[in-house]
């Protein structure tokens, strides 16, 4: 089977010596990627953003040597339009809203709400997309997502033409919203959300591969979420949030929050659709809608899936990976 060459709208990547390995596995299954910046330092620079970018190209030339990042700048008060100019000129496309301390590197995050407005004026201006990890700090951790809903009407009445994506959604609640907010508002689904509820991570055993945030949630919320992706509705597509976390930072006391489903994301995914009888929905969910939403063309590459049982390995560049150790339906050809 045929499918167009996906799009990630949403991968991590880290920096330094072990960022060449996530990067192939990235790019083994993916044309394009929106590149996040919560790197240690922060993207928060033209010459950061360049200096990245050509990194992340020079490790996907020997797999696939007409990949494309899709650069993001991590999102402050402090950005002149001129910056965010210069950004744009280095291949930025958006910019990332993490409030502070919900998640990996965001200690610096954004703690006035407000406060930021004025430079997402200016990217409504510019025409950058908005792109908004929605968890409100403080709250209780399973409420955390619907809690920040809030922010995301705000936001979408006050810029009304800013694009926004409502990444990673893991609530029923923010399905909804989403679903009813203007057409200015889109959302991204991981694999591991439309696979897991908070059983998968602390049900019978704690399984701190699975950790990750926002958190899965309570089976009727992960029932919310297949039913938006295998619908079709040209809101919803797919974002991975693959975040490679070495097996020893995973496996310790104060283990990372991030799932590793570069390796595994399409085989898994077209595993999925194919069990809820959507085949037909999965091309538009990894190839299509998102494009449209970023404003950018849609592809005419493709990759072949084929029907064959395989064994995702225990451990991927240093990383247990999402299924590691599972038998899967379908892999790359």
């Amino acid at each position: 089977m045929f499918l167009p060459l996906p799009d990630d709208f949403h991968a991590h990547l880290r920096q330094g010596e072990l960022m060449p390995g996530y990067v192939r596995d990235l790019v083994a299954q993916f044309g394009r990627a929106i590149i996040m910046p919560n790197t240690v330092p922060a993207m928060t620079s033209a010459k950061a953003i360049a200096d990245y970018k050509k990194q992340i190209l020079e490790a996907a030339a020997p797999v696939r040597p007409d990949f494309e990042p899709l650069m993001t700048f991590k999102l402050n008060p402090n950005y002149t339009e001129q910056d965010l100019k210069d950004m744009m000129a280095v291949g930025v496309v958006a910019g990332k809203y993490y409030p502070a301390g919900v998640t990996t590197n965001s200690q610096d995050g954004i703690s006035d709400f407000e406060a930021v407005f004025p430079v997402v004026a200016m990217m409504e201006k510019l025409g950058l997309v908005l792109c908004v990890h929605g968890e409100e700090p403080g709250e209780f951790c399973l409420d955390r997502e619907p809690a920040f809903i809030k922010r995301v009407e705000t936001l979408a009445e006050k810029f009304p033409k800013l694009r926004i994506v409502f990444e990673h959604l893991s609530s029923a609640k923010s399905v909804e919203a989403v679903k009813r907010l203007p057409a200015n508002v889109a959302a991204t689904f991981t694999v591991h959300h439309l696979m897991m509820t908070l059983d998968d991570i602390v049900g019978d055993a704690l399984r701190p591969h699975h950790f990750c945030k926002p958190l899965p949630k309570r089976p009727e919320d992960r029932k919310a979420i297949r039913e938006a992706a295998f619908s079709g509705n040209p809101k919803f597509f797919l974002g991975t949030d693959s975040a490679p976390h070495q097996q020893g930072k995973k496996e310790c006391p104060c283990g990372a929050a991030g799932v590793y489903s570069a390796p595994v994301a399409i085989p898994l995914l077209v595993q999925e659709f194919d069990r809820a009888d959507a085949l037909d929905k999965l091309p538009n969910f990894i190839a299509g809608f998102g494009a449209d939403f970023y404003h950018l063309p849609r592809t005419t590459k493709q990759i072949e899936v084929v029907k064959e049982s395989w064994t995702v390995p225990a451990v991927v560049n240093g990383v247990v990976p999402l299924a590691a150790g599972q038998t899967l339906e379908w892999k790359l050809k």
